[in-house]
């Protein structure tokens, strides 16, 4: 197989949110298979701290600072990431937020808000962003799904519903867009070792033990386990690949898991 099927050198990649995180991880992923890397946050700081990484790792990165809610923003901003820099050819959509709150307790505003960034957002960035992509003939994008676009789980309703809707989003995008040559697919991170998750990492803590107990890889992710899966979903090898979303999990959704007390 050739290995030019993997190579993006020459393309422009902007992922939403790539400051910190599975999201920066992703994003480095791609920028060493040779993609140009725009990221963008809420904060100008956010996006001055990460490109600093980027570039200590010899990363081509630039950043922009909006909201991916805001329709016009993101139409103004498009429009000087195309001017400065070259247009779009990967648009991976992983800006997100969550709540953990148990239905009866939550705020209607609250639910909004998750399902307007983690839901409407990608619809609005994708929307605009393949306008420029129908006109060249073909592009690539990544929604950044999540288990909870499968399972449910306590305390999480706003985040399920809105990653669930984005796998069936990712779908019709995929519909609507495959006669371009655009490829429209998913990538659902199981649970990973990130600054967030360790507090509860620790061995002995319930919820550790029970991630490490229910995954059959036996462990958390490393977030540098996205980078194969943006990589593919970005390449010329996902060519006929089309609203798919491709699971890193570790195994979980294969199972139904195992007793406590069995090896």
């Amino acid at each position: 197989m050739s290995t030019n099927l993997f190579d993006l050198t020459g393309k422009v990649a902007l992922v939403t949110g790539a400051t910190h995180g599975l999201g920066m991880a992703m994003a480095k992923g791609l920028g060493n298979a040779g993609a140009k890397i725009i990221i963008n946050d809420l904060s100008q700081e956010a996006v001055d701290k990460a490109l600093v990484e980027y570039k200590a790792d010899g990363i081509d990165a630039y950043g922009y600072v909006f909201n991916v809610t805001d329709e016009n923003a993101v139409i103004e901003n498009i429009k000087n990431i195309e001017a400065d820099i070259a247009p779009i050819d990967i648009l991976v959509n992983n800006a997100g937020i969550i709540k953990r709150t148990p239905i009866v307790d939550m705020e209607v505003v609250d639910f909004e808000q998750v399902i307007q960034v983690d839901l409407i957002g990608p619809f609005i960035m994708s929307k605009n962003v393949v306008k420029g992509m129908i006109e060249r003939g073909g592009g690539k994008i990544i929604n950044i799904c999540s288990m909870m676009s499968e399972l449910g789980r306590n305390s999480v309703s706003a985040y399920a519903a809105a990653k669930g809707g984005l796998k069936m989003l990712t779908r019709n995008m995929a519909t609507e867009w495959a006669k371009h040559n655009i490829q429209t697919n998913g990538i659902g991170p199981g649970y990973f070792a990130t600054s967030q998750t360790a507090p509860i990492r620790v061995n002995g803590h319930p919820f550790n033990d029970f991630i490490v107990g229910r995954t059959p890889a036996g462990r958390w992710g490393d977030p540098e386990d996205l980078q194969g899966a943006a990589v593919f979903l970005a390449a010329k090898a996902s060519d006929y690949v089309n609203g798919h979303v491709l699971y890193v999990d570790g195994g979980i959704l294969a199972t139904i898991g195992k007793p406590a007390n069995e090896d």
